[in-house]
Formats: C-alpha cells, sequence, structure tokens
C-alpha cells in the first residue's frame, strides 16, 4: 500500500492551565493522500487549530505522532522543523499576514530567501509566475493595503507557493472575505489540489462540506466524522 502524505497517529494534546488540564485533541487518527482536498471543520473550541498545529509541526503532540511524506515531524530539533517547514509545507492565514511594509512581489521574495530552495536568479521570475497564477500578475509593486482582501489572499496563497510545497494547510481562508471573493479562493486552492497539492482546509462553516469531497468533521477534540463524496459542485467542477 502506498504511504500517505499525511498520517496523524493516536494524537492527543493536552494544556495545563491555572483551572487545571484542558484536552484539546483525544486520540485522533487521520490519513491524507496526495492530491486531496479536505475540509476539516467544527465549532469553535473543538480542535481544529491544534490539529493544523500539529500538521504544520508548530506545536507537539503530548501523545502520539505526525508522518508528513515519511517523517517524523515532531522528533526534529528546533531549526530542522522550521527548514522542514519552509519547504513542505505552505500557510494560508484568514488575515493574510503579508509584511504591509513590502510589496506583494517582495513578500513573496522574502519566503524564498527565507527557505532558500529557489535559486537567487530563478527568484523574481518564480514570483511573477505565481502572481500570474493567482491573477493578480498587475499588483505584483504594489503594498498589501492598496489590494482588496480577495486580493490579499491570493496574494498569501502565492506566497505559500513561493518554495513549491507539497502541503497548503488554509485557516480559515475565507473568513474575512465578501461571499464572491471567497468562492474565487475556494476555486483557486481546489484548482491546487487538482494539480497535486494536499489541502487541507480548516474552517468553522459546515456548510464547507458542499465543496469538498472529503470533511472530517471535530466534536470536543475527536474525530466526530470523516465524510467523502465523488460529486463535485459545479462551481469546481467548471473551474477545474
Amino acid at each position: 500500500m502506498k504511504a500517505p502524505m499525511i498520517e496523524v497517529c493516536d494524537v492527543c494534546k493536552s494544556y495545563d492551565g491555572l483551572s487545571g488540564s484542558f484536552r484539546a485533541l483525544r486520540h485522533v487518527s487521520l490519513r491524507f493522500e496526495r492530491g486531496e482536498h479536505v475540509a476539516i471543520v467544527g465549532r469553535s473550541g473543538s480542535g481544529k487549530s491544534t490539529l493544523l498545529n500539529m500538521l504544520t509541526g508548530i506545536d507537539h503532540p503530548t501523545q502520539g505522532h505526525v508522518v508528513i511524506n515519511g517523517i517524523d515531524v515532531h522528533r526534529l530539533s528546533e531549526s530542522a522543523s522550521a527548514r522542514w517547514r519552509g519547504r513542505s509545507v505552505g500557510i494560508v492565514f484568514q488575515f493574510f499576514q503579508l509584511i504591509p511594509t513590502l510589496t506583494i512581489l517582495q513578500n513573496l521574495l522574502l519566503a524564498m530567501e527565507f527557505v532558500g530552495v529557489v535559486a537567487r536568479k530563478e527568484r523574481l521570475a518564480r514570483a511573477r509566475e505565481l502572481l500570474t497564477k493567482v491573477d493578480i500578475a498587475e499588483h505584483g509593486d504594489k503594498l498589501p493595503n492598496a489590494l482588496s482582501g480577495g486580493e490579499q489572499q491570493r496574494a498569501a496563497i502565492a506566497r505559500a507557493l513561493a518554495n513549491d510545497p507539497p502541503i497548503i494547510v488554509a485557516d480559515e481562508p475565507t473568513g474575512n472575505l465578501d461571499s464572491y471573493s471567497a468562492d474565487a479562493i475556494q476555486r483557486l486552492l481546489h484548482q491546487l489540489a487538482a494539480a497535486g497539492k494536499t489541502v487541507i482546509v480548516v474552517t468553522h462553516d459546515v456548510q464547507a462540506s458542499a465543496r469538498f469531497a472529503r470533511v472530517v468533521t471535530l466534536r470536543d477534540g475527536r474525530v466526530d466524522s470523516d465524510r467523502r463524496s465523488d460529486a463535485a459542485p459545479a462551481t469546481l467542477r467548471s473551474s477545474a
């Protein structure tokens, strides 16, 4: 059997606070294949953000482990983990987190500079190519605040793709957008999965299930359901 891109194995996560221990994840086991387009949904406090931090190596499980592309990510040192994350995972945030004093092109170039995967002489051409891919090529020399919310999220996706990671994790990527921009971003993420990226979208919106072939629902830190469907919505089928 071919190994999955991501394997979450019996992961638990507890946090100690003044009022005692809080269990954010409880024996979560999941597998994600290459090219999957998956939504992780659930109410606030269900464990979505904690699971995202496990998948990106930002936080460590209290129990269990996460293997990504054959690497047990939580056994890496802090410096090795940062290098692995830069090469392996592109992260898209709800509030974009673009550096406001840099142009959109400079934001992408900085992401490449930090990781060092793309040769220096190739970076500018790659940055322009990515902005064309997400349909904002004309905005490369602008500062982020000159763009609309939807355009800034497109720029954030381009930045996440800067080092060609095999995995894209999006944390509430449409939560701060109007419905038109949100639909466009969802289509773009779907296209990335169709091109072979493993795309995992974390959202509190249970209606997101209409847009994904697979929806994992968390409740109180556990996997409540893991549902698959062969039916893609028409808006996504027509854009793929």
